[in-house]
C-alpha cells in the first residue's frame, strides 16, 4: 500500500512538472506568435515598461520647472540636440540652446503656468532600446495681459542617457 502511494505522489509530481513546461512554453509561442491585426507599427510594437524611476523622475520635474519658469533646470535635462514636435504642427531638430530660447520666449509671455498632471506611463522599446516617458496634463496658462488659457496635452519624452531627445506634444484646448 505504501509503494501505491510513494508511486502516486511521485507521478503527481511528474504531470505537474509537465504541465508547468507546457504552459510556459505556450505562453513563448504565443509572446512569438502575432494576432491578425489591420496595421503593423512603423516604430515598435514591443514596449516594456523597463525605464529608470530616475528618468521618469527627471522628465516629470521638467513640467515643475516649465511651471516654476526655471529654465536652467528644464535646458540641463535637455540632449545637446532634442527633436522636437509642437503642439501647433511645427517640428524642427535644434540644438539644446536654441530650444530654451524658443521657450524662454514663449514662457516670459506668461505670469503663472499651472499643471495638473493627470497620468504618465514608462514604456520602453525593446526593439530601438529607447525609453519614452508619455504623459497626459491639463495645464492653465494666464498671460501677462490677463487672459486665460487652459488645455489637456498628451506629451512622449523619448529619454537617452539621462537625457530628452525627443519631445512631441499634443493639444485639444478645452472650452
Amino acid at each position: 500500500m505504501k509503494k501505491w502511494i510513494v508511486c502516486f505522489i511521485l507521478a503527481s509530481f511528474l504531470f505537474s512538472c509537465s504541465d508547468s513546461k507546457d504552459k510556459m512554453e505556450g505562453s513563448e509561442n504565443a509572446e512569438k506568435s502575432t494576432a491578425d491585426l489591420p496595421y503593423t507599427a512603423t516604430y515598435s510594437s514591443q514596449f516594456t515598461s523597463d525605464v529608470s524611476d530616475a528618468d521618469l523622475k527627471m522628465v516629470l520635474t521638467t513640467y515643475k520647472d516649465w511651471a516654476a519658469g526655471n529654465m536652467d533646470g528644464l535646458e540641463a535635462t535637455m540632449a545637446d540636440s532634442v527633436y522636437y514636435e509642437g503642439s501647433n504642427g511645427s517640428s524642427v531638430h535644434l540644438a539644446k540652446a536654441d530650444l530654451r530660447k524658443m521657450w524662454t520666449s514663449y514662457r516670459d509671455s506668461l505670469s503663472s503656468v499651472e499643471i495638473e498632471m493627470q497620468a504618465w506611463d514608462k514604456m520602453f522599446a525593446k526593439d530601438k532600446g529607447e525609453g519614452h516617458i508619455v504623459t497626459w496634463y491639463k495645464e492653465i496658462d494666464t498671460y501677462k495681459d490677463g487672459r486665460v488659457d487652459s488645455a489637456v496635452y498628451h506629451d512622449i519624452n523619448r529619454v537617452k542617457n539621462g537625457k530628452i531627445t525627443y519631445y512631441s506634444s499634443m493639444k485639444r484646448v478645452l472650452k
